[in-house]
């Protein structure tokens, strides 16, 4: 096996001496007197102040309760991985280390024989205590030990896990938003997930709310997870809090004015946020365009493989615009609105991005690769819409909230556009309230099912859904126990068919607070979905009696794409692929319509208005076989089409 080389993206900071981090880190503690080049400049000489300069001198205290000088054979906190195309890639997580301690890193794996094997060597880096490992011609047929190792004691193992693609269910954990003010280990979550065993672990944000100090955070996120993290991929993407801001608008990586971030662009300087995005995102599969913003921000947005899953990882805060300027201010801060003569058109100009240009190209030629894909699904931050009334307290009311993605308008539905091509539901975080609605973009129902995780530990700041006139909307879930479900416009006049929401019924009691995890099954065999959402002290051994009202649900992958026809292509049958990617695109327009894999190698293709149309197929993606000039045939016809792949 190769020795891992760091991420380009990354290269600037890997390439500093050690030496010179040193000095920096010794220059930058709170508790030396008289320094005079702290590591992100004077203006920021607090930043990272418990991790660099004299770091054993900072005690802990009430909200930083994690003791960062541990014992020598204890400085590998833990590691994370993902492995996709032949690459396998890994990221340790070191405690803080000495001055005189070596900056060496060694990861070894576990033969056959039951030895162990170094296979590379990196270097710790100071800034962050992380090292990086990268090696390609991975085997991802079985399972692998490994060992993250220092000096002559201190080592963290796992196991690599084989890819499962041999499994007909591949399930994902669901989480974000991990509050500080509960401090500690999370037994009975970890619990859980020990036994629902999830094949991938999605972290939508907010491991960490410390701000300033970002090292300290995600070494506590961690510790407390450590026991379900090193042994099977993850996904971490880092949020507002994880870079220090109470909201964020990346707006292409401008300087914001300050940490509240309204202006648009990132607060703190660049070395942070790179800082935080290297231990958070190293491990996830090279970027699909790794082209840095503005001031040199990195980005990551890529795609990821799990057992025939492929998951769309993508940066919903980055390119965003702030509103601060941009529109007139409506409530008590620039992205509040409480107005009730506010216009919602005014407020969604078309200058206005959300996922930005580039973004909206990776999404749309993700869509239409399907290598080893059975299913896609698309993973972010934050929801693509304002399912959220209440803010903070039951009293307070918002109309909408700009920092969630109902705004602005017209990306939110140029970005589900591009999601429901692939047939792809969507998983996230960050509201704290967990919701399972279903897009509108014309019309109710016509775009993809969309699950929002509760929060981990929801201490700061609750969430209801609270319609004013406390009535169900048309197309009620029936039989729900929950009285508010059905099509209702948001507060910027989104589209959304709310199917389940866990209001919070006690903020004040933690077993009431609303917290707790979400899980996600993908049945490719049946072409099925199911979301599952678990309070924070549920016992799965109890059944689905124990998850949140409202849960479990159920739905059809194929429905993801809620257009209703107005007809359907003659049926394809197709030789020599069992199971073909098909594309259909409008010949008047030149859009695609969806691609997406037969279930077998018969398929009549829906379409959603009258004309000509193009269908394209292919193994993996449609590039085998084109054919235009398709009409859509009358109700009942047996017209078929012989298309021959080989």
């Amino acid at each position: 096996m190769n020795q891992i080389r760091l991420s380009k993206r990354f290269r600037p900071e890997v390439g500093l001496s050690w030496l010179v981090l040193i000095l920096f880190g010794l220059l930058n503690s709170q508790s030396l007197q008289g320094q005079q080049t702290p590591v992100f400049g004077e203006k920021f000489k607090n930043l990272e102040s418990m991790s660099t300069g004299q770091w054993w001198k900072v005690k802990p205290n009430k909200r930083r309760t994690l003791n960062l000088n541990v014992p020598r054979s204890e400085v590998v906190g833990f590691a994370v991985y993902t492995h996709d195309h032949g690459v396998l890639k890994l990221s340790a997580q070191f405690f803080p280390l000495m001055p005189d301690e070596a900056r060496l890193a060694r990861l070894e794996l576990r033969r056959p024989s039951g030895e162990w094997q170094e296979v590379a060597k990196e270097e710790v880096i100071e800034l962050g205590w992380s090292a990086h490992f990268r090696l390609e011609d991975w085997d991802n047929t079985k399972d692998v030990a490994y060992r993250v190792c220092h000096g002559a004691e201190a080592q963290f193992e796992g196991v690599i896990r084989k890819d499962p693609i041999d499994k007909d269910v591949i399930v994902v954990g669901n989480l974000s938003c991990n509050s500080s003010r509960t401090p500690g280990p999370r037994p009975k979550m970890i619990d859980n997930l020990k036994k629902i065993d999830p094949d991938l672990l999605f972290f939508a944000g907010d491991q960490s709310y410390h701000h300033t100090e970002h090292t300290y955070g995600w070494l506590e996120f961690g510790m407390q997870f450590r026991d379900i993290l090193k042994d099977r991929p993850v996904v971490t993407i880092p949020d507002d809090h994880d870079v220090g801001q109470a909201n964020i608008w990346g707006e292409n990586g401008k300087q914001a004015s300050n940490p509240q971030g309204p202006s648009g662009g990132y607060f703190y300087p660049a070395k942070y946020v790179n800082m935080v995005q290297r231990c958070q995102t190293w491990h996830l599969p090279d970027a699909y365009d790794a082209t840095p913003i503005e001031r040199g921000i990195s980005v990551y947005y890529t795609d990821l493989s799990i057992g025939g899953i492929n998951f769309a990882i993508v940066e919903d805060r980055k390119f965003k615009s702030g509103p601060e300027g941009k529109i007139p201010k409506m409530g008590p801060r620039p992205d509040h609105i409480n107005d009730p003569k506010y216009d919602r058109a005014a407020v969604d100009l078309p200058e206005l991005k959300l996922m930005g240009d580039r973004q909206l190209e990776f999404l749309n030629a993700w869509s239409q690769d399907w290598t080893g894909a059975d299913m896609k699904c698309v993973l972010s931050q934050t929801a693509f819409c304002g399912a959220v009334h209440l803010h903070g307290q039951e009293s307070n009311r918002l109309l909408a909230d700009l920092d969630s993605n109902a705004w602005p308008q017209k990306g939110r539905n140029k970005a589900l556009v591009e999601i429901r091509r692939a047939w792809a539901p969507h998983l996230c975080g960050d509201q704290h309230l967990a919701v399972f609605v279903k897009h509108g973009i014309e019309n109710f129902g016509d775009g993809p099912y969309a699950f929002t995780s509760p929060a981990i530990v929801n201490t700061i700041y609750g969430r209801w859904w609270w319609p004013e006139n406390e009535k169900p909307g048309p197309n009620a879930v029936a039989d729900s126990p929950l009285p508010w479900t059905g099509d209702y416009l948001d507060g910027l006049g989104n589209k959304i068919t709310m199917l389940a929401y866990a209001n919070p019924p006690n903020r004040q009691d933690e077993k009431q607070r609303g917290d707790g995890f979400g899980v996600v099954r993908f049945d490719k065999k049946n072409r099925k979905i199911t979301v599952e959402c678990w309070p924070r002290f549920a016992d799965v051994d109890e059944g689905d009696q124990a998850q949140f009202a409202g849960w479990p649900i159920t739905f059809d992958y194929r429905n993801n794409d809620g257009r209703k026809p107005s007809g359907f292509l003659p049926e394809m049958v197709v030789k020599g692929v069992e199971r073909p990617v098909v594309q259909v695109i409008e010949d008047a327009t030149g859009e695609i319509l969806y691609t997406v894999r037969m279930d077998s190698n018969r398929f009549r293709p829906p379409v959603y208005s009258n004309g000509n149309f193009t269908v394209k197929m292919g193994r993996e993606k449609p590039d085998l076989s084109e054919i235009s000039g398709l009409k859509p045939v009358q109700a009942g016809s047996n017209a078929t089409l012989q298309v021959d792949l080989n």
